[in-house]
């Protein structure tokens, strides 16, 4: 564990229970997902699959797509947490792309991409029309708390101040562009994390093109 990144209080019984118990829907999800495809798949037949009653479902997800995702929203809330635990003096670009470093690296509690067949999951979100909505609020919502960090660490209100929302659309974007690259290319793509990487410096030099650029033109401009 770092030295600035906080310590999680123990879970209690009850705490494991529940998330066993939400992973283990989670999975039967993803599971049936790919045997049967969305639209054969029941969330009466996850829960069976789980071995629990539709209600315990219900408190836990909101529908079959929710459920089949939820390995997105959880490696979103991790991301998020590396991000708090950045140096402040850190630039908030460089912040959020050494944050998902830090989650790609974490070989305690692997990100999805290193399940078996999720890649397969990823890939099947922009085919199926139902799974692509609930994966795009399921993103937005991690993008939005994101936000809400880069604003504490500029101190600034993202209300007024479009910085934290142009860094998180921008660094974000990145990540969903390398992790779509990544699962068109089936098992044969490259590393995700060096794909990330590559996409990263591809941000940072077409930056540097574009302002050097805008430099000339307004100093022929001027002339």
């Amino acid at each position: 564990m770092k030295a600035n990144e906080p310590t999680r209080p123990p879970e209690d019984r009850r705490q494991v229970k529940a998330r066993r118990t939400r992973e283990a829907l989670a999975e039967a999800a993803v599971a049936l997902v790919l045997e049967r495809g969305l639209g054969d798949v029941t969330v009466e037949a996850i829960a069976e699959r789980a071995d629990v009653t539709r209600r315990t479902f219900s408190r836990h997800f909101t529908g079959k797509e929710d459920a089949a995702l939820d390995f997105t929203r959880a490696d979103g809330a991790r991301i998020n947490a590396a991000l708090r635990a950045r140096p402040v003096e850190e630039p908030p670009l460089l912040a959020y792309r050494r944050a998902v470093a830090d989650w790609l690296a974490d070989r305690e509690t692997p990100s999805w991409h290193h399940r078996p067949r999720l890649r397969e999951l990823y890939a099947a979100v922009d085919g199926e029309p139902a799974l692509f909505a609930a994966y795009e609020r399921i993103r937005v919502d991690a993008q939005d708390e994101s936000v809400r960090i880069i604003a504490d660490r500029l101190g600034t209100d993202p209300a007024r101040d479009a910085r934290p929302e142009v860094v998180v659309g921008a660094a974000a974007g990145v990540l969903t562009a390398a992790l779509r690259t990544w699962a068109r290319g089936g098992k044969d793509a490259e590393d995700l994390a060096d794909l990330v990487a590559r996409a990263y410096d591809a941000l940072i030099e077409e930056a540097a093109r574009s302002a050097a650029a805008s430099d000339t033109a307004t100093s022929t401009s001027r002339e």
